[in-house]
């Protein structure tokens, strides 16, 4: 007996409506600022009777939230919330704050969380060093996988093939314009793997150094990176000490989110 159709069409309709709402949130969180419900259909490409009718929902869940007089919205307290919740309960979050701690005692350099948002890179916690200036990312921010130290790790599980399918090609494009070569960003990642580490100076900017070491879970798929930023004299001048520490650290919570030792000796750490 088939399926009933108008109980699929509810169903695909009410699936839409969901993919929908998560590219408002998504949308409002990389623009970083409110929006009106016309601007929200511009920015996802939906028909503006959607979006107003999405937008409405969301508020009176409390996900989103009005920021002003003339309709903007952004996203909404709840959301805080259930992030708090998700982060008592995912053990990676939870034991790092201690690491970067560490890190950041230890080297006097800002300490990262970094992790994978889809096809772009992120930090997820952070830890400032002890600068009078702020060197890093924003928590949340998506950056190009190829921009970044900890890209080459995250991406290190993949072959070459399903690297090239995962990044879309404009991201090879950095800050200044130039493009990366894919084989040299290959290259890279191969080494990264190898190593079970990769530093460089940055390409987002033109004065930091930035090192990053594998965290594992479950697994030999790299789910992590722990990253220091340093300006690049500090780099240059305390590498050892820098990438050490950083490696002892990835090396300690990956222990701790169940990782055995075997695998530091034979994949990460040789």
């Amino acid at each position: 007996m088939s399926a009933d159709p108008i109980s699929e069409i509810a169903i695909n309709r009410r699936t839409r409506g969901l993919d929908r709402a998560f590219e408002i949130l998504d949308f409002l969180r990389q623009r970083r600022k409110p929006a009106r419900p016309n601007e929200i259909a511009i920015g996802i490409d939906a028909p503006k009777s959607t979006a107003y009718e999405l937008v409405n929902l969301l508020l009176k869940l409390g996900i989103l939230e009005h920021t002003d007089d003339d309709g903007r919205v952004f996203l909404g307290r709840k959301l805080y919330f259930l992030g708090q919740a998700w982060q008592a309960q995912f053990d990676l979050t939870r034991e790092c704050k201690a690491h970067l701690a560490r890190l950041a005692e230890t080297t006097r350099e800002t300490a990262q969380l970094c992790m994978l948002d889809g096809d772009k890179y992120t930090v997820v916690m952070m830890k400032e060093g002890a600068r009078p200036f702020r060197i890093s990312s924003d928590i949340g921010e998506p950056i190009s996988i190829p921009w970044t130290a900890s890209g080459r790790l995250l991406v290190s599980h993949m072959s070459d093939d399903e690297i090239l399918s995962f990044i879309p090609p404009a991201d090879f494009v950095l800050p200044d314009g130039a493009t990366l070569d894919s084989q040299a960003f290959l290259e890279q990642v191969h080494a990264a793997r190898r190593d079970g580490f990769f530093s460089f100076d940055s390409i987002a900017d033109n004065f930091t150094h930035c090192f990053s070491a594998p965290v594992f879970q479950d697994g030999d798929v790299c789910v992590a990176t722990l990253c220091l930023v340093a300006p690049r004299d500090d780099a240059a001048k305390n590498y050892d000490l820098y990438r050490d520490t950083l490696i002892a650290e990835a090396r300690d919570l990956s222990s701790q989110l169940g990782g055995a030792e075997v695998r530091f000796s034979t994949v990460a750490y040789g």
